[in-house]
């Protein structure tokens, strides 16, 4: 980590607060590429990572861009009570979502505040000559961050899909769209996807990616934030084998249960991605709610592994849900 000094601090769109760090000079951020913030929030001082949105050539100022929703685990929270002056601390940029460069054809596709891994990404094939459109759903007008930038930069191959003013994002006719762009007669040099957005969103394209028959390589994704398919209710996570049981928040994540309890696990990227926290499951009593794009869907059916920086448990019976997991 090093020390940084807030240097600006606007929203951009409803819920959306931009924030420039000023810090020593470095190599400066690729598309793609995110920090790591140092938080402070009720359970104390944390890390969150954020993806950045620009940065200056000399490597001294890093621009973020982060929603404030009523489920933000205290990291939202602390970014948009940020003002000008403010002293933080944030680590260099690091690279998990690289820009392959070279392709025919590149389609970006945003899910909600997950634009802000794309907008690099926009500018930089951009300023090549890129053939690059760039799809971003929301759900209202007003959450659309950084729209006006990416409308004047892309022009008509900027495409806004507001689901309340157009019903729910036709991810199909995307597919269809990429796979005939990318099939015989199509692009030469083939079509790049990368989608940033919330679970569901990822979990339509893979599908849809791989019953198309599109190759796996060209699907680049990172998840943002880890929306699952039932809203965080509080559940019971044990390990017998430590002779461990804890209950986990809705607003708490199970990684951050296990280790406020004394559980010494391995993780990295805290976004389902890595699978470098997969547990095994001994039991479950509930439903598993999966928000890692980890593992496979046949895994995932299975129910025998789950990511514990993302994944939760939901009850079904009334009864508060319970989780046993085994260590590696």
């Amino acid at each position: 980590m090093r020390p940084a000094r807030v240097v600006e601090a606007r929203d951009v769109a409803d819920g959306v607060r931009r924030v420039v760090l000023e810090h020593a000079p470095g190599r400066p951020a690729e598309p793609g590429a995110h920090l790591q913030l140092a938080v402070h929030t009720s359970a104390g001082r944390e890390v969150r990572s954020y993806s950045v949105v620009d940065a200056s050539a000399d490597g001294t100022r890093s621009a973020i861009s982060v929603l404030l929703t009523p489920t933000s685990r205290g990291g939202g929270r602390y970014v948009h009570s940020l003002v000008v002056g403010d002293d933080v601390e944030c680590s260099a940029p690091l690279q998990g979502f690289p820009l392959r460069l070279g392709a025919g054809r590149y389609h970006l596709l945003a899910g909600g505040i997950g634009v802000t891994a794309l907008v690099a990404m926009a500018r930089r094939l951009a300023s090549r000559g890129a053939d690059v459109v760039l799809d971003h759903v929301v759900r209202t007008r007003s959450r659309a961050a950084y729209a006006d930038d990416l409308a004047a930069l892309l022009g008509e191959r900027y495409r806004l899909h507001v689901d309340d003013e157009d019903g729910g994002f036709d991810v199909a006719a995307l597919l269809d769209e990429v796979a005939a762009a990318d099939g015989d007669g199509g692009v030469p040099g083939g079509v790049e996807a990368y989608v940033c957005g919330p679970i569901r969103l990822m979990d339509a394209v893979r599908r849809g990616w791989e019953a198309r028959g599109l190759p796996a390589s060209t699907l680049r994704f990172e998840t943002f934030g880890s929306s699952g398919w039932y809203a965080p209710q509080p559940f019971t996570a044990c390990i017998p084998e430590v002779g461990l049981r804890t209950e986990v928040g809705p607003d708490t994540t199970l990684l951050e249960a296990l280790q406020r309890a004394g559980a010494d696990l391995m993780y990295d990227c805290r976004k389902g991605e890595c699978g470098l926290c997969r547990l095994e499951v001994a039991s479950v009593r509930g439903v598993l709610d999966h928000r890692d794009v980890f593992l496979s869907r046949r895994q995932q059916e299975a129910g025998t592994a789950v990511c514990v920086c993302v994944s939760r448990v939901a009850a079904t019976d009334g009864e508060q849900a319970e989780l046993v997991l085994r260590l590696p």
